[in-house]
């Protein structure tokens, strides 16, 4: 038989999904998840207690760290040295623990992170707390089991006779589990478990009236009383932690920011550092100086700030931006009965005063046993004193102490325990003074076989020894919360005064889609002209605003979608520069294209709306606020019918009439007012009847009788038609003409549609683009006054196989 056939065949996805199960097993139990018990991870149970078992204890001096290191490694935990040194670190650094449990000697790191010094040059002992966690410890209150070589034993827990878990909090990842539970005040814990043992069905609002909530070591302020009881309640919830500040006045009407507490886990030299580049970086406009103050006298940092700099914005933007605030998201995930749980704050408690009745039962029957065994040794040797003549005469005829021994159980009725005390009875016990102390020594070992007996055998009584014992904890360790509670949530706004420094400024956006943002003084340098702006060749500006940097932009796209742009996330260029694509800055589709851009300072400006205008001539009106967004991608501002699209968009008092003007020369005037204001993503309402071939080509916002409306056509036509020849309509109507198209083979032709129409009061100059790429300047003042029904005059020579495509109006 070859050595193959002794193989079995296995699946790859067996074998290692077999194998880890068996890890991930390992490291929830073993490793990364505390005891719900004793609130310790494994690594930090085996440090404490070769710490004691090798007498490095508070009143002893301190030992070399690697010493401890060591005796764990060698005698518990079978892993790398620097896995235990880290843990041991931990115990030690009193900004994580809010009450250490390692007392160390030298350098164990710093708040900012700095490494602590090797293991070969600290020292250590335990606290004095962590004398409570395995206080009793050697009364057989734990059970013990062999270590990973079977040399020695070592506990499966810890007496813990405080709440660690809670007191202490922890932080841990496993495979499928991880765990986040805060520190809290020792006080409130202790005082929390004793009220649930006073009554057992103790609600957790009542509860929540001690413990109000986690206590960071590092202090600051906590934000989230719904948090907090969701995560008591479940195991799970978040808050928000900020850190204290305070706003101080110096001379010549500066002020700064002190920050005297962070939050709990954030690193001081990488917040400094996250503010520092705040201000290099201009981020915010105030800041002058970013400085570390801390010292032996406790954290302190310094924002100094510029002269008459918003104090109050420039603090919300640091908590917004940087981790001077922070959220924090309780995971309570506890072994319990080597399993891991998701646990609230009940149950926490529940298994902590199961550990201690358990504690106290074991220490009880410990103690039983020895009292027991003395008030039995006692009893024989009162007795053989009061026969001590006879006691005397029988050793002394004996052999040998085994038959001195014989001859007492046999002669007396000693037991052979009693025999062998009266054996080794010292001759001066047998004084007088001696012999009383006996009696008395008795009648104290059977008060406490009394004693025992009744915690033994009473719930109340074992409760109220746990209840005498913890209180003792907490007034010799008990210390003031640290940790501010505030049961709202504050909602962070920063107002853009703080973050962009208010400046007017140029945006310009060309046919192409090319935006830029240029000051006013690039504008001026460049001499000061409008139309020499930088613009890539065939391409020309369509929108040129006068903006300041506080406003936003409100693009409109003919396919009905929406951005808002703020001006000062508009990149900056220069003024003969062409700018970046629009694509660059917001996410707007290639088959797109954008209809208007209005700026905007205040959305809940009351009685504006937006109106839109579509080239099948539906007309819509929504409020301004409806456009208020936070989103950087576009969303819907108009819903739009199959091969429908936006041609005009304005801001508006709702005080005016439309005047609609079509392609094919027929125009409607009707007041704003019969549009009703409607959703944002309403699709509108007809503005004018249209022709099957007809489409609106342009909309203008007019009032009154005075002023003209100046329309030209695709050939260069224009005329300019009394504004009062032009009646207001109702709504919806086929409109009347505005524009006569000549027809017939021997006439010459003044167009086949309308480009564009202009509600004119004072002359302006217009730009006429042709197909063929030039521009041509005209001025409204060129079109001829004549009826609307008329043919206008030519003021832009056209050629044969060219046409006007664009008409803008020069600021």
């Amino acid at each position: 038989m070859s050595i193959l056939e002794n193989f079995l065949p296995a699946y790859l996805e067996e074998m290692v999904g077999d194998r880890f199960g068996r890890y991930s097993k390992y490291i929830i139990q073993d490793r990364a998840i505390p005891d719900v018990r004793d609130g310790l991870k494994p690594v930090q149970r085996r440090i404490l207690y070769a710490m004691y078992d090798a007498g490095n204890t508070p009143d002893k001096q301190y030992r070399k760290s690697a010493k401890t290191v060591g005796d764990v490694m060698g005698n518990y935990h079978p892993h790398g040295d620097s896995s235990i040194y880290d843990g041991m670190v931990r115990m030690a650094q009193p900004w994580k623990m809010g009450h250490m449990l390692v007392d160390g000697h030298g350098n164990w790191g710093s708040i900012d992170d700095d490494p602590p010094a090797a293991m070969r040059y600290t020292e250590a002992r335990l606290s004095e707390i962590a004398m409570e966690l395995l206080r009793d410890i050697e009364k057989r209150t734990v059970q013990f089991k062999d270590n990973f070589d079977n040399s020695t034993k070592e506990p499966v827990v810890l007496p813990s006779r405080f709440p660690n878990l809670l007191v202490n909090g922890v932080s841990g990842i496993s495979a499928g589990f991880a765990t986040e539970i805060p520190p809290h005040n020792l006080r409130e814990v202790i005082d929390a478990c004793i009220a649930l043992m006073d009554n057992p069905d103790q609600s957790l609002e009542d509860l929540m009236g001690i413990v109000k909530g986690p206590d960071f070591p590092t202090g600051g302020i906590i934000m989230g009383e719904e948090g907090i009881r969701d995560a008591y309640r479940t195991g799970k919830g978040r808050i928000y932690v900020r850190s204290k500040t305070d706003i101080e006045d110096l001379r010549g009407g500066k002020q700064q920011i002190v920050i005297t507490e962070i939050p709990y886990q954030v690193v001081k030299s990488r917040l400094v550092t996250a503010m520092e580049n705040i201000r290099l970086e201009k981020k915010i406009e105030g800041i002058a100086e970013v400085r570390d103050e801390s010292g032996r006298n406790g954290l302190r940092i310094v924002v100094e700030l510029k002269k008459e700099a918003d104090a109050q914005g420039i603090l919300a933007y640091l908590f917004k931006k940087t981790d001077l605030q922070v959220t924090y998201n309780f995971n309570m995930v506890a072994i319990v009965n080597k399993t891991p749980k998701q646990l609230g704050l009940l149950d926490i408690l529940r298994a902590y005063i199961e550990h201690q009745k358990e504690v106290v039962t074991f220490r009880s029957r410990y103690e039983l046993e020895k009292a027991e065994d003395r008030a039995h040794v006692l009893e024989g040797l009162v007795k053989a004193l009061n026969i001590l003549d006879e006691v005397i005469a029988t050793i002394k005829a004996s052999k040998n102490r085994q038959d001195a021994q014989n001859n007492l159980v046999q002669q007396y009725g000693f037991t052979e325990r009693q025999a062998d005390a009266i054996l080794t009875l010292q001759l001066y016990r047998l004084t007088n003074l001696e012999i009383h102390s006996l009696e008395k020594e008795h009648k104290e070992a059977m008060k406490t076989i009394a004693y025992l007996q009744g915690i033994l055998s009473s719930t109340k009584k074992l409760l109220g020894v746990i209840k005498e014992e913890i209180t003792g904890i907490r007034n010799k360790y008990g210390i003031d919360r640290r940790s501010d509670i505030q049961g709202e949530v504050e909602e962070l706004k920063v107002n853009l005064e703080v973050m962009v420094t208010a400046e007017d400024v140029y945006v310009t956006l060309s046919n192409e889609g090319y935006i830029k943002r240029t000051s006013k003084l690039s504008f001026t340098r460049s001499g000061g002209e409008i139309e020499n702006t930088g613009v890539k060749e065939g391409d020309y500006v369509r929108h040129l605003l006068e903006v300041n940097t506080l406003e936003s932009l409100m693009i409109f796209t003919q396919k009905g979608q929406y951005y808002l742009l703020p001006v000062h996330q508009v990149p900056e260029y220069k003024w003969k520069e062409n700018g970046t694509a629009i694509v660059n800055v917001i996410p707007i589709p290639k088959d797109d294209r954008i209809v208007n851009v209005i700026p905007i300072k205040d959305f809940e400006d009351p009685g504006k709306s937006v109106v839109f205008v579509t080239k099948n001539g539906q007309v819509k009106r929504t409020e301004l606020k409806e456009y208020m967004t936070n989103r950087t991608t576009g969303i819907v501002a108009c819903k739009l019918g199959e091969g429908d699209a936006v041609i005009d968009v304005r801001l508006s008092q709702n005080n005016k009439e439309i005047l609609l003007v079509t392609k094919l020369g027929l125009s409607i005037r009707f007041r704003e007012d019969e549009v009703n204001p409607m959703g944002r993503a309403a699709a509108g309402v007809r503005g004018i009847q249209l022709k099957e071939d007809d489409e609106v080509i342009a909309s203008e916002w007019v009032e009154g009788e005075e002023g003209e409306v100046f329309v030209i056509s695709d050939l260069g036509y224009a005329k300019r038609s009394l504004l009062m020849d032009y009646s207001v309509q109702g709504r919806g109507g086929k409109g009347i003409f505005t524009f006569e198209f000549k027809e017939g083979k021997r006439v010459k032709p003044n167009g086949s549609r309308l480009v564009r129409a202009f509600a004119v009061k004072e002359a302006f100059h217009l730009v006429a683009v042709l197909g063929s790429g030039p521009k041509i300047t005209i001025y409204t003042e060129d079109g001829p006054i004549e009826e609307r029904k008329s043919f206008g005059k030519q003021i832009v020579a056209v050629d044969k196989n060219d046409a006007i495509t664009d008409v803008l109006r020069l600021s």
